[in-house]
């Protein structure tokens, strides 16, 4: 196992984004439970570790706690909002509940310019804060490093034993120089290297995949995305023909889908493809069932039955590949323990039947979804595979709200591909939306068309910016592709007299909408 920063998830919204950060500054990182071991930590070479913010005040009982030989273990600890004030009761401070918790922006003011922390950040800058408590007291060594207007110690340090808190969340873009500070952290006072990078990965993910295979068959699971892409072809660099490649077209695609899909494969990536149309089972499972949670599993195990049949006909297929990454491992259960709910199960991860047929290749699990891009351009993928937006693996099913029939599917898929085709003329828009769909809601309304009333569906818009799909905000896109979207959709997609746009950021909404 390579060198890790260790972050201790107390249950904060912002764990993964502490993650993606720390592999943007090349460093690699990984989110595990807030009680795990130091035991358990130790013999996963730990090198460093970041306690994550929380909702619960340390004041109450039975607060998030954790195993006290982490603080004296003498690696470099940097405890962010709750991680920080955790940090400080266990090594003596005093701590206070305040009668207004302080959210939202403030101005930091930095104190020992000296401290590794702050190196190259400005003397005064805007902060992120989150907090209910407050330190009045340093613990035993520790120096107040910083201040805002209402916090006295809003942040905190002891060289000597390289122990850091900070009070507000450096993560997030909001915190003017959060990225400068966790850098500081992470290369200066705990003396890491710049080395995750895709590029050092790919010889040991092959060495990797060639000792757990050997000379057995796999079968790789196709879905038409970047995940499975990369996935398949990092598995086919390793073990070449001993890899065949199942595409299910289970009838919830894009519209054209499934054969521009096969051509990438075949034609461009050379991967052995067996194509399955199992769209009348998917659908016939499907029928009735409008419970978005009970709808990924049922895609999710339905998948598990076609491959399982398809290596039946392939003597010695013990393996399947499935492009899992990280946010579907830590959305199926979150890391947090007792401080996190699940999210969502992923057709991949908490969808999988337990008297499975054969062992699981996942070798894109530690990565996120940028990650994958960048390790899909290593690998010499085509840009348009590559760059291709995310789609998930329950397909259309997750973007038609309520009951899934042939006639709802259509309506949704046509005017999905009316968003796509307009933002993807759509040159011009900076930031270029990441990524952009319609979803079929279960209403219907009155309205007026060709002098009759009708009483149609609803479709809404989504189109969101982001880096990995953690967070996102709403695209503004202009107003007047706004209008030809919704006109065209009106026009040409029967069924449909009404268009809304979704504004809703991530958090607190998710991308799709279930």
């Amino acid at each position: 196992m390579p060198p890790t920063v260790f972050i201790l998830d107390f249950g904060a919204q912002y764990s993964q984004l502490i993650a993606r950060r720390t592999r943007e500054l090349g460093v690699y990182c990984e989110i595990v439970p807030f009680d795990v071991s130091w035991t358990a930590l130790q013999a996963r070479n730990a090198v460093a570790i970041i306690l994550s913010g929380g909702p619960e005040s340390t004041l109450v009982p039975d607060a998030p706690d954790l195993d006290p030989a982490i603080l004296t273990s003498g690696l470099p600890i940097l405890g962010i909002c709750y991680g920080m004030q955790l940090m400080a009761r266990h090594l003596g401070a005093q701590l206070v509940k305040l009668d207004h918790a302080e959210y939202g922006p403030a101005t930091l003011s930095t104190q020992h310019p000296d401290s590794q922390l702050w190196f190259d950040v400005p003397r005064d800058s805007r902060v992120w804060m989150s907090h209910g408590d407050s330190v009045t007291k340093l613990p035993a060594g520790f120096v107040e490093l910083a201040s805002t207007e209402r916090c006295n110690v809003a942040a905190m340090g002891d060289a000597a034993r390289k122990l850091y808190g900070v009070q507000f969340h450096p993560e997030v873009v909001h915190t003017q120089a959060g990225r400068t500070i966790l850098a500081n952290f992470l290369h200066r006072v705990a003396g890491l290297p710049s080395d995750w990078k895709m590029e050092n990965i790919v010889d040991g993910a092959i060495a990797d995949i060639r000792k757990q295979v050997g000379n057995d068959k796999v079968i790789c699971a196709l879905s038409g995305g970047v995940d499975s892409a990369v996935a398949a072809t990092l598995v086919a660099r390793a073990i070449g023909e001993q890899l065949t490649c199942v595409f299910v077209d289970h009838g919830l695609l894009r519209k054209d889908e499934a054969a521009g899909v096969l051509a990438a494969f075949r034609d461009v990536l050379h991967l052995n493809v067996v194509a399955v149309d199992a769209s009348e089972r998917f659908l016939s499972k499907l029928e009735g069932v409008e419970d978005p949670e009970r709808k990924r599993i049922i895609i999710g195990h339905e998948f598990i039955a076609v491959f399982e049949e398809e290596a039946a006909k392939i003597p010695g297929v013990k393996y399947l590949v499935q492009g899992t990454l990280y946010p579907d491992v830590i959305e199926s259960k979150t890391p947090g323990s007792k401080a996190g709910h699940k999210i969502k199960s992923h057709h991949n991860v908490g969808g999988l039947p337990e008297n499975m047929q054969f062992s699981l290749i996942e070798p894109l699990r530690s990565l996120f979804k940028d990650e994958v891009r960048a390790l899909g351009r290593v690998l010499g993928l085509p840009e348009h595979i590559v760059a291709r937006q995310p789609f998930p693996g329950p397909g259309m099913a997750v973007r038609v709200i309520g009951d899934i029939t042939r006639e709802r599917l259509k309506v949704v898929t046509e005017a999905d591909a009316i968003v796509r085709d307009e933002i993807d003329r759509a040159t011009y828009l900076q930031p270029f939306p990441w990524q952009y769909f319609a979803v079929l809601t279960p209403v219907r309304s009155v309205g007026v068309m060709g002098d009759g009333r009708t009483y149609a569906n609803l479709v809404a818009v989504r189109a969101i910016t982001s880096e990995d799909g953690m967070t996102a905000d709403w695209a503004r896109l202009p107003h007047e592709l706004l209008e030809r979207i919704s006109t065209r959709i009106v026009n040409e997609v029967q069924g449909v007299n009404r268009v809304a746009y979704d504004i809703t950021s991530k958090p607190p909404a998710t991308v799709e909408w279930e």
